[in-house]
C-alpha cells in the first residue's frame, strides 16, 4: 500500500500530481493550465506524476484513460535520473526512441537538476516535448546545452587538425598535398561534419556556434599545416612514407 496506494490520487481531474512537492503551488497550477490547453488543441496527452517515498503506481493509468497518444513523465529523485518517460506508441511515430533517452539524460541528470531545480527540469523537458509536437515531431532534442557544443568545438578542431596535417606537402613544387587531402576526406570530414556540424543543424538555427566551429576548423587546419611545414621532413630531403 505504501508503494501502490490509489488512495493518493486526487478527487478531482487535474494533469499533474504532484506528491513530491517539486512545484509551488503556483507552478502547479499554471502546469496545469497550460497542459489542459495543449491538450484541448493539439489533442496530445501530457501527464506529471512527482513522487518520493509515496505512490499511487498504476492506479493512474486509469485515473488519467492513458493510451497511445499519451505521455506520463514521472519525476522521482531517488534514482540517477530525476525524470522517466512512459510513452504512447502514437508519439513514438514522432520522436523516435534515443529522443526520448537524450531528453531525459539531458533535463533529468544530476547537473541539471543542481542547476535548475526539479521544478525547472520538469517544465523544460515538457516544453521541449510540446514544441516537438507543435513541428509534427523531431529526431533529435531541440537545443544545445553549452557542454554539448564543447564536444562538438573540440569534435571540429580534430578534424581540423587532422585535414592540416593531410594538406602537408610531400613533394617538392606543389602548396598543398591535395592527393592526401582527399584520401584523408573520408576521416575529416566524418569528424568535422558528423560530430562538429551535424549536431548543431538538427539542434538550433543560432549561426554563433556553427561559425565557431568552422573557424576552429579552419584555425586548426592552419595551424597543423604550419606545424607540418616546420617539424616534418622538408619535400626532397628525406623520404616520407
Amino acid at each position: 500500500m505504501a508503494y501502490d496506494n490509489a488512495d493518493l490520487l486526487p478527487d478531482h481531474p487535474t494533469p499533474v500530481i504532484d506528491l513530491a512537492k517539486a512545484l509551488t503551488d503556483q507552478q502547479r497550477q499554471s502546469l496545469e493550465t497550460e497542459l489542459t490547453d495543449f491538450e484541448a488543441k493539439s489533442g496530445w496527452k501530457l501527464r506529471v506524476l512527482t513522487q518520493y517515498d509515496r505512490t499511487p503506481g498504476l492506479a493512474v493509468k486509469q485515473y488519467w484513460d492513458l493510451d497511445e497518444r499519451s505521455l506520463l513523465l514521472v519525476a522521482d529523485p531517488r534514482g540517477g535520473n530525476l525524470l522517466n518517460f512512459n510513452v504512447g506508441e502514437a508519439l513514438f511515430a514522432l520522436m523516435p526512441r534515443t529522443y526520448w533517452v537524450e531528453l531525459q539524460t539531458r533535463f533529468g541528470n544530476q547537473y541539471y537538476v543542481k542547476d535548475n531545480g526539479e521544478d525547472g527540469a520538469i517544465v523544460d523537458s515538457l516544453a521541449a516535448v510540446e514544441f516537438c509536437l507543435n513541428k509534427g515531431g523531431c529526431q533529435v532534442v531541440p537545443g544545445l546545452p553549452e557542454e554539448q557544443w564543447l564536444l562538438t568545438f573540440a569534435a571540429s578542431i580534430l578534424g581540423g587538425l587532422v585535414a592540416g596535417f593531410a594538406a602537408f606537402p610531400r613533394k617538392e613544387g606543389i602548396r598543398v598535398a591535395w592527393n592526401w587531402l582527399l584520401l584523408m576526406a573520408p576521416l575529416w570530414l566524418l569528424i568535422f561534419g558528423f560530430f562538429g556540424l551535424a549536431p548543431i543543424l538538427t539542434r538550433t538555427s543560432d549561426l554563433m556556434p556553427l561559425a565557431a566551429n568552422c573557424l576552429g576548423f579552419l584555425t586548426s587546419a592552419g595551424l597543423a599545416y604550419l606545424i607540418a611545414l616546420k617539424t616534418l621532413p622538408k619535400p626532397g630531403s628525406a623520404k616520407i612514407s
